[in-house]
């Protein structure tokens, strides 16, 4: 009997379920150069350590190796180090991208940093690679409750990205005045 519904022609055949990026995105009242050199010269001075690293309240520093191939690093008051990635790619000051080894199996965080006006510019945020992840993986606490799964990550990125959107404000009228007087 036909119904006149077409039936699918295989029906063995099963697609991986697609695991999407995480992309978060702030603008900053600053120039491109200098959010840029904020991110990743100034990390320590502004990335939330709690709870957002190995060492809490014991990292005295957040080293971020500037070229393809350099570590990015938190550093405890006792001297121990635990690695946070890989810059894979290094292209200042448009973007870099980094391995972000904290979800056990490297994952990929790129930042772009693009400037839409004087003084103003766009941070795009991307976390991607989770379909490297195993299922555990993907549903493991991090840093907050929930992992991958639970919706722990794109909070995090959320609350990571303010505190950098602020600090960079409120070095950016320091660093235009500083320029301006070495112009001067």
């Amino acid at each position: 009997m036909t119904t006149g519904a077409t039936e699918p022609q295989d029906r063995g055949t099963v697609s991986a379920l697609r695991r999407p990026p995480i992309r978060q995105s702030t603008v900053v009242a600053s120039t491109r150069t200098h959010t840029f050199e904020v991110f990743t010269r100034r990390m320590a001075d502004w990335w939330p350590v709690v709870p957002f690293s190995y060492g809490g309240e014991r990292v005295r520093s957040i080293r971020l190796e500037e070229a393809t191939g350099g570590e990015v690093v938190e550093v405890w008051d006792d001297g121990t180090t635990r690695v946070w990635g890989e810059v894979v790619e290094w292209d200042p000051p448009t973007g870099l991208t980094m391995t972000w080894n904290v979800t056990g199996t490297p994952t990929l965080v790129t930042l772009r940093f693009l400037a839409v006006a004087d003084g103003l510019t766009r941070v795009e945020l991307e976390h991607h690679g989770w379909e490297r992840l195993t299922e555990a993986e993907l549903g493991a606490d991090c840093a907050l409750p929930g992992g991958y799964d639970g919706g722990a990550f794109h909070e995090g990125w959320r609350r990571v990205l303010d505190r950098f959107r602020t600090a960079a404000e409120d070095t950016s009228s320091t660093h235009q005045d500083q320029q301006q007087q070495e112009e001067a």
